[in-house]
């Protein structure tokens, strides 16, 4: 008798190649599904963080470096001047469907040497070939936001120049050595108003994690699809038991 489950006048029969060809795509997809399903709790539970930080007492950022994970998604309030020469310009980031860049500027703490960097808002991009020209009060300022660690989660192929205000990523101790400026260890995304033109209209954390939940099933879909097609396709009509 020939090895293998039989089922009517087939009989399965696994061949190695297709057999690790099938189990490699399956690794695969459950990875990025669980990948996706973790994206997605993960912003769930940013999510409820700034729920509770909007119950919570407003923190002042103060004029020594500081702890980020005591501030972070933390509403906070700081007080002290901008520093308009040092201002930088996030590329690639959209509103209603504009390219344009988020404004971050640093603020020196009031009576320290101590600066925060705070994303003021969105402009539009423009005529590429021409940097929007930004707004920038000089005297004393107070203001209020959500206190964030920048994300780590993108591909750099090489570090970027640093000639000139716009960037792709941003790195905090990178531009700390860049500007020569004792940064805190956090941006604070502003909420309070301002005249200065920009718009501040900021996702919540836990925006898109409906995306990531079909993202996730999709990819477990493909696993399970592969995993029957496999067994399905395995199975070889037995003529007098040959091949």
């Amino acid at each position: 008798m020939i090895p293998g489950i039989r089922h009517r006048n087939r009989q399965f029969r696994p061949r190695l190649v297709p057999g690790i060809a099938a189990a490699g795509f399956i690794a695969l997809t459950l990875a990025l599904g669980h990948w996706q399903a973790r994206r997605a709790e993960e912003k769930i539970e940013l999510g409820l963080r700034l729920d509770a930080a909007e119950r919570e007492p407003v923190l002042s950022v103060p004029g020594v470096l500081t702890d980020a994970s005591v501030f972070d998604h933390r509403r906070v309030s700081a007080r002290g001047t901008f520093v308009a020469r040092a201002t930088l310009l996030l590329d690639n980031k959209v509103l209603h469907g504009i390219a344009g860049y988020h404004v971050l500027t640093p603020l020196r703490i009031e009576g320290s040497q101590i600066y925060v960097l705070v994303n003021r808002g969105w402009i539009a991009a423009g005529e590429r070939s021409v940097l929007p020209a930004v707004s920038t009060p000089a005297d004393l300022q107070s203001i209020e936001g959500i206190a964030l660690t920048p994300s780590r989660r993108f591909l750099e192929l090489a570090p970027e120049a640093s000639s000139g205000p716009t960037r792709q990523n941003l790195i905090l101790e990178r531009e700390e050595k860049r500007l020569g400026l004792k940064l805190q260890p956090f941006v604070v995304e502003q909420t309070s108003s301002a005249p200065d033109g920009l718009a501040r209209e900021w996702a919540r954390p836990d925006a898109g994690v409906d995306r990531h939940r079909i993202y996730a099933l999709q990819w477990y879909s493909f696993a399970a699809l592969t995993a029957v097609l496999y067994v399905v396709l395995g199975f070889k009509r037995l003529d007098g038991h040959r091949d």
